[in-house]
């Protein structure tokens, strides 16, 4: 919101400078972004007297002049003004001025003549709207001094920042009105008096030309209306123009400009309708229904839904209520009769209208805030007043005024001991009713109420709230109007006087922040994605049509189509990283990310949250270095990262199994698996398939995991420190075990079964696959598995003897449990 201190000293005698002003405004809770002189580009804007005027030699209309600007030599200035003239004092744009509409004054030659410097005209300045010829100014002005200080010009522009609780200062009255209050004691805020003409009798009644029916109340609380007769629509006065243009709003003609000007000044939107395009003589307010499309006054057609607000006349729409009116009843250059509709309409309506259109403007910016209600009658008759004044038209009798609904003021009952216990503060009961009563509210005191003390904690006082704070109707906001208004920069800073005590973090948070750190401990750098991801992620997924991955829940206003849905996967949005990585040449890739999914329940419920981390690893195994050899990463390195994990947390021991296909469909066949821990399901691992990398455009092999946390954080151990084993004093003892094995045999459960007979050998301490082998000369279904396994003992050297029986009993019960063979 713009607005200049010449326009807020129309209506309060307030005096503080610029920066006072917004120092106050803003600890007020009215941010003032920037205090800008509208006046500025007068800077190097001279006074200027002509000493001499000749005939330009090869130019008719123009004329060489020599001006004394204070300095010590007169300036050459080329001229095309038809009343140049010696001893006429005007203003002179110095070389260096930068002038409205971006003219730069240079130093240049016309037809041959030097010029060094513009003799202005007041349109040329902003000053006037004349272009006839340069500014003629007061002979007694001293060449040489700035404009602006000749004139005494002096005003700026405040850009108020507002919280979309206060629509009353989207007005320049609303903001007069705050500075009004700002006084000791609070000045008096000057509101505009419109009186209507008496009735005429040699003029027609506005009931014989337009009646005005509102069919949907529910949308619009009152409409008002007038007319205008014998309108001569034009550029509007300099003033009015002048005023506009400081507050960043464009002059149309003298009607429109009439609209924008009341509505900057009171913060009611009007719109003016050309009387000879309403149809029928009638105006009904309703939703559009049947309607489907309707232009503009911008020339846009645009999509209708039928419980949209329009303002329609006997035939049609004519305008999209509270937002922007048609293009079929625009006023236009010929327009001698005018329509002026000042109206209340639901906030509601307007903003599920404007997000809806895809229009935002100046008038639904303030209806989908709220209105004044009880202000519509008293803005249109100012509007009335100041059209009929600069098109010098005529004001039919009477004013229509269709009030279905009427407004019911809000009376709050506020105790002085609450609020003061609520600030903090030790406000007088006085001082209360003072600051209240100095922005509008109406407070049931009485002089003796004014002087009863803070402590009496049985005082009550009725606040009756005024009908354009429609953002108070509680005893809390009350509180915030005295806080600010009283100074939020005085309520003392106060400590509680019970200790508190520091709560840790829940082990929920713990685990994440260590999962987070052993990741990129791991070389892994953390993506921070939308928890938003295409409708299409799923099918791109190869889901089943009934995996329950599918059950998204659908965003109403999505920010793109590829961010349509809530994510029930974070691989997608990892799949979305990487390939935006690869199309920046960064093909080495190391990426996790800890996050929520979300899947769809019944209709009307929330949605099921899990938190989940998952993780891709694609490109080089190791940095490209001289001392190691280029190598792709591959299933295993993605699996050691994710068996490094669990250890870190102190889950020991889980189990890979080998991945449904049908479950897992992004996988490449073979090399997926499932991570069990104690019967439960942890996650899975796998390589992307072919299929996959090309639906989301991937050029290369990538490798993914993905853990519920949700599920690890019953089995997780914060201190995974444990105990330490002794260095061992005896040498260990190996032995090699190769098996010939059906290829559906998992190689981790022959590993975890060999692992189980720890509980019976003690001496065994570790085994391990060290190679793995298919193909000739095995037969087809068969694989060789081989495994060392390490014998040691704490206590002695072992012996070869006890090795052999103890590696014989484990190579039996495996053969046995799995119908392996040995090689021959």
């Amino acid at each position: 919101m713009k607005v200049t201190i010449s326009w807020l000293k129309d209506f309060t005698s307030a005096d503080y400078t610029p920066a006072e002003m917004a120092e106050r405004l803003t600890m007020a809770g009215l941010e003032v972004d920037s205090v800008s002189d509208r006046y500025a580009y007068l800077d190097n804007i001279l006074v200027a007297r002509v000493v001499q005027v000749e005939q330009h030699p090869d130019a008719d209309k123009l004329s060489c002049c020599k001006v004394d600007v204070g300095g010590d030599k007169l300036l050459s200035i080329v001229c095309g003004a038809p009343n140049v003239r010696e001893g006429l004092v005007v203003p002179c744009a110095m070389i260096g001025s930068a002038l409205p509409g971006e003219i730069l004054i240079k130093k240049s030659k016309l037809r041959g003549q030097i010029s060094e410097g513009m003799l202005c005209s007041g349109a040329e300045l902003n000053l006037d709207v004349s272009h006839s010829g340069i500014m003629e100014l007061d002979p007694s002005f001293v060449p040489g001094t700035p404009l602006a200080e000749a004139l005494g010009f002096s005003d700026h522009v405040l850009e108020v920042d507002l919280t979309p609780n206060r629509p009353d200062c989207l007005s320049v009255i609303g903001i007069a009105r705050e500075v009004a209050a700002f006084s000791n004691p609070p000045a008096k805020l000057e509101l505009p008096v419109s009186v209507m003409p008496e009735d005429n009798p040699s003029v027609a009644s506005i009931h014989d030309n337009i009646a005005v029916d509102i069919l949907d109340s529910d949308l619009c609380s009152r409409y008002t209306a007038g007319m205008l007769v014998d309108v001569k629509v034009g550029p509007s006065p300099f003033w009015l123009q002048d005023r506009l243009v400081a507050v960043g709003m464009t002059p149309i003609n003298n009607i429109v400009d009439v609209t924008n000007y009341v509505m900057m000044e009171t913060g009611q939107p009007l719109h003016a309708f050309d009387y000879d395009n309403i149809a029928g003589g009638r105006i009904e307010v309703r939703r559009a229904g049947a309607d489907t499309t309707f232009k503009t006054l911008d020339g846009k057609d645009h999509a209708l839904e039928p419980d949209m607000l329009m303002i329609c006349d006997g035939q049609r729409p004519v305008g999209i209520a509270g937002v922007m009116g048609g293009e079929n009843s625009e006023i236009l250059p010929g327009t001698t009769r005018v329509l002026v509709e000042s109206a209340c309409f639901n906030p509601v309506s307007i903003r599920r209208t404007a997000k809806r259109s895809g229009i935002n403007t100046d008038a639904s910016h303030r209806f989908e805030r709220g209105v004044d209600p009880e202000a519509t009658m008293n803005v249109l008759k100012r509007a009335m007043l100041l059209m009929a004044e600069v098109s010098k038209a005529t004001i039919l009798n009477g004013l229509v005024d269709e009030h279905p609904v009427k407004h019911e003021p809000v009376k709050i009952d506020l105790a002085p001991c609450a609020l003061n216990q609520r600030l903090g503060t030790d406000i007088g009961t006085g001082d209360m009713v003072t600051l209240l009563e100095a922005v509008g509210f109406q407070v049931n005191s009485s002089d003796s109420a004014k002087a009863l003390d803070k402590s009496d904690c049985e005082e009550h006082l009725t606040v009756k709230v005024p009908s354009f704070r429609v953002d108070v109707s509680r005893p809390e906001d009350l509180s915030e109007e005295v806080a600010r208004l009283w100074g939020y920069n005085r309520i003392e800073t106060r400590f509680p006087d019970v200790p508190v005590r520091a709560k840790g973090p829940s082990l929920k948070i713990v685990m994440r922040e260590e999962i987070r750190d052993i990741m990129t401990g791991m070389g892994f750098s953390e993506a921070l994605n939308y928890s938003f991801n295409s409708a299409s992620a799923c099918d791109f997924m190869s889901l089943d049509a009934d995996d329950k991955r599918r059950s998204v829940e659908t965003i109403l206003n999505p920010i793109s189509e590829e961010l349509s849905v809530m994510r029930t996967t974070l691989l997608p949005c990892l799949f979305d990283n990487m390939r935006r990585n690869n199309s920046q040449q960064i093909d080495t890739l190391k990426l996790f990310e800890v996050g929520k999914t979300f899947l769809a329940t019944s209709k009307g419920s929330q949605p099921l949250e899990n938190e989940m981390l998952a993780a891709l690893w694609t490109g080089e195994r190791t940095g490209i270095s001289w001392h190691t050899k280029r190598s792709q990463c591959d299933f295993y390195d993605i699996k050691g990262v994710v068996e490094s994990l669990f250890r870190a947390v102190g889950i020991n021991g889980v189990s890979f199994e080998v991945a449904d296909s049908a479950a897992y469909p992004y996988y490449r066949r073979g090399y997926a698996a499932t991570m069990h821990y104690k019967g439960k399901l942890l996650g899975s691992i796998g390589e992307v398939n072919d299929d996959v990398l090309k639906n989301f455009s991937l050029r290369q092999a990538a490798f993914v995991f993905e853990l519920d946390l949700d599920m690890m954080l019953s089995f997780y151990s914060h201190n995974t420190m444990g105990t330490t084993d002794p260095l061992p004093k005896f040498p260990s003892l190996s032995r090699d075990l190769t098996l010939i094995l059906d290829t559906s045999v998992e190689s981790g459960s022959v590993l975890a079964d060999i692992e189980a007979f720890k509980q019976e050998q003690p001496l065994l301490e570790d085994v391990f696959i060290f190679d793995l082998y298919e193909g000739a000369p095995l037969a087809k279904g068969k694989k060789s598995l081989s495994l060392r396994v390490v014998y040691r003992s704490m206590e002695k050297t072992l012996k070869e003897k006890m090795v052999k029986n103890i590696h014989g009993d484990i190579s039996r019960r495996i053969i046995e449990k799995y119908a392996a063979e040995l090689p021959s």
